[in-house]
């Protein structure tokens, strides 16, 4: 049975038909094969490599060292394998070199008729056309070709080529060394603007970090402060209320003051006050009673009005403030004298209506004066 990429050939036994081949084809599955009266072979249809170096002239008269790689593999079909079997059933390596000579033809064809710079610009064109070329004749040795690549192309140390690219060479390298600098000038804006970021995070740093140092050091000094300040709050505190004991006392002094020397002074006043009301009132009934001439009833009058007058200088008692130390005792003392005063301004009123035997009747009674009044 044959390999996937093989053919089999059987010989030995005569084949039918007018175009019958001598020998029998067989792909893709086994056979028998009589031992003696048969004979088979297997013919490859795997992929091979051919190689091609020659020297080419241009159509500018230039030599051009041309290396190029062909790939090609025997036909599927039968009539490929045929013809295949029968130029290289003896020798199969031969394949190769047959290949190598037929593009070597076709290849120093086609690069004639063409320039150096088409060549070069043009590579896959002057490889398909060698293909096409070649085709035919491949086909009528059963070959087919897969693919032709061109791998080099050289002047031969002539330059020509080197200087086909020199001015492609300055344009790249002009770009380069222009791309270079937009990246040099790029990379230092980049460091630059790094830099500035840099700076800038730590110009932010730096102010943050005073910001904290202020907060901690006015955290630290109000806390320093806060036993002086606790302490003279509580200095204020005593001092205010050692004001308000100061001020209560004052208040309370100054009624201790009226109480004591006030009250008493107004009292005295008032009972001064009531004395001359009673002595003016007395003068009045005096002049009265020497005018009428009657003592009974003049006698009789001051009675009457004596009730009254005790009674105005009660009067004049009762808006005094009088403080009474003594109690019961001190009250009994202010009523006595109450009694006292009245029967003494009832004797100086005797004593001062008397009423002289010479004296006339259109004569002035004496007044009384305050001495004895009091």
């Amino acid at each position: 049975m044959p390999a996937p990429n093989e053919a089999l050939l059987i010989s030995g036994r005569k084949q039918r038909g007018a175009d019958a081949l001598p020998f029998k084809i067989v792909t893709g599955h086994g056979v028998y094969v009589l031992p003696v009266f048969s004979k088979a072979s297997r013919l490859t249809l795997a992929m091979q490599e051919a190689e091609v170096v020659e020297d080419c002239y241009t159509k500018q008269g230039l030599t051009l060292a041309v290396r190029a790689v062909i790939a090609f593999k025997v036909g599927d079909d039968h009539e490929s394998i045929a013809a295949a079997a029968r130029r290289f059933q003896g020798d199969q390596g031969q394949m190769p070199t047959l290949v190598g000579r037929i593009f070597s033809g076709h290849l120093r064809s086609i690069i004639g008729s063409m320039t150096v710079e088409s060549i070069i610009r043009e590579q896959q064109t002057l490889a398909d056309a060698i293909v096409d070329a070649s085709k035919p004749e491949m086909a009528r040795i059963g070959l087919a070709v897969d693919s032709l690549q061109i791998s080099s192309i050289d002047d031969k140390g002539v330059g020509y080529i080197k200087a086909l690219a020199a001015p492609h060479q300055a344009r790249v390298n002009q770009e380069a060394k222009v791309a270079q600098a937009a990246a040099d000038r790029a990379s230092a804006m980049a460091q630059q603007e790094s830099i500035r970021h840099q700076a800038e995070y730590a110009r932010q740093t730096a102010i943050a970090q005073a910001q904290y140092q202020a907060e901690i050091d006015q955290a630290q000094q109000t806390a320093a402060q806060a036993g002086p300040l606790a302490a003279a709050r509580a200095t204020q505190e005593v001092i205010a209320e050692r004001a308000l004991v100061a001020q209560k006392n004052a208040e309370l002094r100054q009624a201790e003051l009226i109480a004591e020397v006030v009250r008493p002074a107004e009292a005295e006043a008032e009972r001064i006050r009531a004395l001359a009301r009673a002595e003016a009132d007395a003068t009045k009934l005096s002049a009265e009673a020497a005018a009428a001439q009657d003592r009974i009833a003049l006698d009789q009058a001051i009675i009457d009005k004596l009730p009254e007058m005790l009674r105005a200088a009660a009067e004049g008692l009762r808006g005094a403030n009088l403080t009474v130390l003594d109690g019961a005792e001190g009250l009994n003392s202010v009523v006595a004298s109450l009694a006292s005063q009245g029967m003494t301004m009832l004797e100086t009123i005797r004593s001062g209506m008397r009423v002289e035997p010479a004296a006339q009747p259109g004569n002035a009674v004496a007044p009384i004066s305050p001495k004895s009044a009091a």
